[in-house]
């Protein structure tokens, strides 16, 4: 299964591109919605948009379905410009926020609503086509129906349906899940992926939901301020975020900044527990929490709970924002995605001590890191350990959230905000610990006149 899927994912990066935006922005008078953006979405790939409110992620999905005109830039759908080419000459299927059913019309109706005005796909007949597809939406038999009785989540499949029915080379999905509970949205996330696969048809997704982007995607486009700041497969953008606000927008994090203050040639052995290390004073590095997972070994109350890394050669458990998952222990950009084409030195066998707050934490870091350097690294909860790990931080339990399989602690060092996911509840002072491969560095700042 993994293989397969190694070579489905191969597949696709080699696929030509399906829908590209070169330079594309759009203003409104002095406001800038989209600014500047060059975006390739493959044949066949799942391609997902995702950002906080206000970030363009919206209006740029518009502008490739051609309800907004780019103020600059090119559109082109497999090479064609497209730019100035209305919605219906696009051939596109959209699916809306609020799914837009015609309340007057039966379910059947709505989906065939599209076969108006074109043929179906395959030479099949009108009804044929809305049967197949209420049928791969698992809502076969409810051509008659009133829309008005069905769910929110029926509807939502409705609507994609009738997306569907025209055969578009590219479906569109507007945030279509924003409005069920969370139950349901992911159990149709699910389905949604499964259509998409079974289709392998081009779709671009727009969501504020990370986990949401992290489960459907094949690739991920972070927007911020009408921009991408990183395009990249799921479990890269997670593992390794090219800035802070990746790394803080996208899932739990602890974000830190400090000095580095020595550099050393490969990392020690980990094997015993952390040095004790006092609270830090509050002026020299500083330390803040994003906003996803899992436990490593735990030691309260006297028991010692394992979890967390497998063999550090082997395999890692990542508990990502889409569940659990075993992969391999490597730097995963994905197809045709490295640490150097995300515009960052891969982490070689260095590590630096940093100084945070007046303690040192260690850090794998890139070759051309050096003392001196201001660096910003970042660490997942999952990743920091009571009572275990290299780089060790001593703080007092602040509050705790039971969050069912895992509690989410929260912790106050020295002022700091840091969080950490153990599988039972803590309290008073603990010793939390990392190995230093376990942080990624986001942003390296060069001292004053260079070196």
């Amino acid at each position: 299964m993994k293989a397969l899927a190694s070579e489905d994912a191969t597949a696709r990066d080699r696929a030509p591109p399906a829908v590209e935006l070169d330079g594309v922005s759009r203003r409104y008078g002095d406001a800038v919605a989209v600014d500047d953006v060059d975006l390739t979405v493959r044949e066949g790939e799942f391609f997902t948009l995702v950002g906080p409110s206000g970030c363009g992620k919206t209006t740029t999905l518009r502008l490739i379905a051609g309800f907004e005109q780019p103020t600059a830039g090119a559109i082109r759908f497999r090479g064609e410009d497209v730019s100035g080419v209305p919605p219906e000459g696009r051939d596109v299927g959209v699916v809306f926020q609020n799914y837009a059913l015609f309340p007057h019309m039966t379910v059947g109706e709505n989906v065939g609503y599209g076969l108006n005005f074109a043929d179906p796909p395959g030479g099949v007949g009108r009804k044929e086509r809305v049967r197949e597809l209420l049928e791969l939406v698992d809502l076969g038999g409810a051509e008659d129906r009133d829309p008005d009785s069905l769910s929110g989540g029926q509807q939502q499949r409705v609507a994609m349906a009738r997306a569907l029915a025209p055969g578009p080379d590219v479906l569109l999905l507007d945030e279509p899940m924003s409005a069920l509970d969370a139950r349901l949205r992911e159990r149709l996330r699910v389905q949604v992926k499964a259509i998409q696969r079974e289709l392998s048809i081009t779709t671009v997704y727009v969501t504020h939901d990370q986990e949401e982007a992290l489960a459907v995607s094949d690739r991920v486009a972070v927007m911020r301020a009408g921009a991408p700041e990183q395009v990249a497969p799921p479990r890269t953008v997670y593992r390794r975020p090219t800035s802070r606000f990746v790394a803080e927008f996208v899932g739990d994090n602890n974000v830190f900044d400090g000095v580095v203050t020595r550099v050393t040639d490969g990392p020690r052995e980990t094997d015993g527990p952390p040095a004790s290390v006092g609270s830090p004073p509050p002026d020299r590095g500083s330390v803040s929490s994003g906003s996803t997972h899992s436990d490593g070994a735990i030691r309260s109350g006297g028991a010692t709970h394992s979890g967390g890394t497998e063999d550090a050669n082997e395999l890692r458990e990542c508990r990502g924002t889409d569940g659990t998952a075993r992969v391999p222990d490597e730097t995963e950009g994905g197809p045709g995605e490295t640490e150097e084409s995300a515009g960052r030195k891969p982490p070689g066998d260095r590590v630096a001590d940093v100084d945070v707050g007046g303690d040192p934490l260690r850090v794998a870091v890139a070759d051309d890191v050096a003392v001196g350097d201001r660096v910003t690294f970042c660490v997942r909860p999952e990743n920091l350990r009571i009572g275990g790990g290299e780089a060790a931080l001593r703080a007092p339990v602040e509050s705790a959230e039971f969050l069912g399989e895992t509690t989410r602690v929260h912790l106050d060092w020295g002022g700091r905000a840091v969080v950490v996911r153990t599988p039972d509840p803590l309290s008073g002072t603990v010793a939390v610990g990392f190995d230093p491969a376990d942080a990624h560095v986001v942003a390296v700042e060069r001292p004053a006149g260079g070196r």
